[in-house]
């Protein structure tokens, strides 16, 4: 493993990397829309239009980084707080507002190799190496990359799930966005280990640091990474960033966080104020970029949510549809049940959720 975490802004200029301008706008613009993704997704939340919601904040630079340094057959495996790294990806904002209402994930039924987002800590990570694996076995030029945090590698699918990848040589990038906390344990408390990325050494694989808040470090970092998996090399990014707000909105982190936390200025730093600032002393975009991307994120989102708010809300009974070919007696019985009591009910079940 590398001692050192790879970083562009601060430390380069954009004519000394294998990036151009429109790389670095296109990043920027990625980010400020996921901000305000976030940012609206957390206000519709808080006024009951969704029961729950896991903010990013913070985390953009990483995930939007990770998203353009995927190849078109790519195969992404994200965690709950993905959403960054789908959005860029090219996943409507829709989907993702109807998942968080209870509605399947796919609602577009757009072509973009995602599999669902996993809710369960860490285990995704053995489905992106089995995947991984099943790609070499098929002959297709793909590779996986599989989203987690910080605490998921204390999770025994974690260490499955790379062991697996070691030994079979399977095409796959695992992508760790350390934010410093699982819930409300720090990572101090997560392990002993000087970093994450070292702990690929046990499963013969390559880790790497990166700054997670520079998009453009990121993607070249995770760019390199999936080229090496794709020659069976698999490989494990730590991306150093922090999570600016709650692990949910169920969570209070002012209970267990301290607000002069003992990390580097970088790592603590809005990734998009710093980013915005580089390219404008880059020359990349004017003082007006970043409130016009905003403006057309707002209008984007609009449009989301009305087509989200649009979708007929299912009866009861349709939680059956996906699970049979041909009902069983009993099974007709309980959706018949579902329904009398939706219809005993009406005033619970007209509820705008």
């Amino acid at each position: 493993m590398s001692d050192d975490v790879t970083r562009i802004v601060g430390e380069r200029d954009l004519a000394d990397t294998r990036f151009d301008a429109e790389d670095a706008r296109a990043a920027l613009r990625d980010i400020v829309r996921t901000r305000r993704f976030d940012e609206r997704a957390l206000a519709l939340q808080r006024r009951g239009w969704m029961s729950g919601y896991p903010p990013f904040e913070g985390q953009e630079a990483a995930q939007v980084g990770a998203a353009h340094a995927m190849a078109a057959e790519d195969h992404l495996f994200p965690t709950y707080r993905s959403n960054a790294l789908q959005i860029a990806r090219g996943v409507p904002m829709s989907d993702i507002l109807l998942f968080r209402r209870g509605f399947p994930e796919y609602h577009s039924d757009h072509e973009i190799p995602v599999f669902p987002q996993a809710v369960p800590i860490a285990s995704q990570i053995p489905h992106a190496a089995g995947a991984g694996m099943a790609a070499t076995y098929a002959d297709e030029d793909w590779a996986a990359l599989v989203c987690f945090g910080d605490g998921a590698t204390s999770e025994g699918d974690f260490h499955e799930g790379l062991n697996f990848a070691g030994v079979f040589d399977a095409p796959t990038v695992f992508f760790c966005e350390n934010n410093g906390w699982a819930i409300s344990l720090p990572e101090a408390r997560q392990t002993a280990s000087e970093s994450i990325a070292v702990k690929a050494d046990a499963y013969g694989i390559e880790g790497v640091q990166v700054d997670g808040n520079d998009p453009l470090a990121t993607r070249a970092v995770v760019e390199d990474a999936l080229a090496s998996a794709r020659d069976g090399d698999p490989v494990l990014v730590e991306a150093l960033t922090y999570r600016r707000g709650a692990h949910t909105t169920a969570d209070d982190p002012s209970q267990y966080r301290d607000s002069d936390p003992d990390l580097p200025a970088w790592r603590l730093r809005d990734p998009l104020d710093r980013f915005a600032e580089w390219c404008r002393e880059q020359g990349i975009v004017d003082d007006g970029f970043v409130d016009g991307v905003a403006e057309e994120a707002n209008e984007e989102l609009a449009e989301a949510v009305e087509t989200a708010e649009s979708v007929p809300r299912p009866e009861p009974e349709e939680l059956f549809d996906s699970l049979y070919e041909e009902l069983p007696a009993d099974v007709r019985r309980q959706r018949e049940a579902a329904r009398a009591v939706a219809d005993e009910h009406p005033e619970t079940y007209e509820l705008d959720r």
